[in-house]
């Protein structure tokens, strides 16, 4: 009962700082849960079960608004839906080292992009073969890694040329399904605490409205981000400190 406490209070504290940045906590949960002792695999299938929890929401509003335009989405849906659960299938073969090699790269990736990336695109490549491509790479990762992909989407597309609004709502859309597709590729073969991933959900539901109304109040975004940023240097540290120990 305490561990289920401990493992809410971490979730919804994480999902309140996130959230106000625009992002998924699951980046940071999964390397907390592993530090905590949870078989890696558990700890992913765990973070993005939370990630997804809170995300469907945005993902339903935007399509009651109407701002989703699904000719962009379309193609980073179907990629992402196919490759993110071959991602987390193939994530089973693959040594437990690397792949916390590779997410350890990952939080410095996404980190970095938080503290210093610009939103300037460095070319430009809209298509929608481009857009499958990315959606299929990106999905693969994300799965493999057990995160939603939106840390590393985001960045990417700018940097390919789309605008930042069009950006948003289109990974927003996405991360959600991707996500529960991979967690239920995860569940397949990992055994999980279904009351744990009750108790992580609500938290994080719960979090995720917090985080959003207090972005009504006067914080800024790029202090909020700064702050998440450094939360994701020192676990990857830590992860780094693991592989070096």
């Amino acid at each position: 009962m305490h561990d289920y406490i401990l493992y809410s209070l971490i979730t919804l504290v994480l999902s309140v700082i996130f959230s106000m940045g625009g992002a998924g906590a699951g980046i940071a949960l999964i390397p907390i849960l592993s530090f905590l002792g949870f078989d890696f695999n558990v700890a992913k299938a765990v973070g993005l079960f939370a990630g997804a929890s809170t995300t469907i929401t945005s993902s339903i509003m935007n399509i009651k608004r109407k701002v989703v335009d699904y000719k962009f989405v379309f193609p980073l849906a179907v990629a992402m839906l196919i490759f993110a659960p071959l991602g987390a299938y193939a994530s089973s073969f693959i040594d437990e080292k690397i792949v916390k090699f590779l997410f350890m790269l990952m939080l410095f990736y996404s980190a970095t992009m938080m503290m210093f990336g610009k939103k300037k695109a460095l070319f430009n490549a809209e298509s929608i073969y481009m857009l499958f491509i990315v959606g299929s790479s990106i999905g693969f990762l994300s799965g493999l890694l057990g995160v939603g992909g939106g840390n590393i989407l985001i960045p990417l597309l700018l940097l390919i040329g789309y605008e930042p609004k069009k950006v948003a709502v289109a990974v927003s859309f996405v991360v959600p399904f991707s996500a529960l597709s991979s967690f239920f590729t995860y569940a397949s073969y990992v055994p999980l605490d279904w009351v744990m991933l009750l108790v992580v959900a609500l938290s994080a539901i719960v979090g995720g409205y917090i985080g959003n109304y207090m972005m009504h109040f006067k914080l800024k975004q790029s202090h909020i981000k700064k702050v998440m940023a450094l939360l994701l240097y020192l676990l990857a540290l830590k992860l780094l400190w693991h592989f070096i120990a």
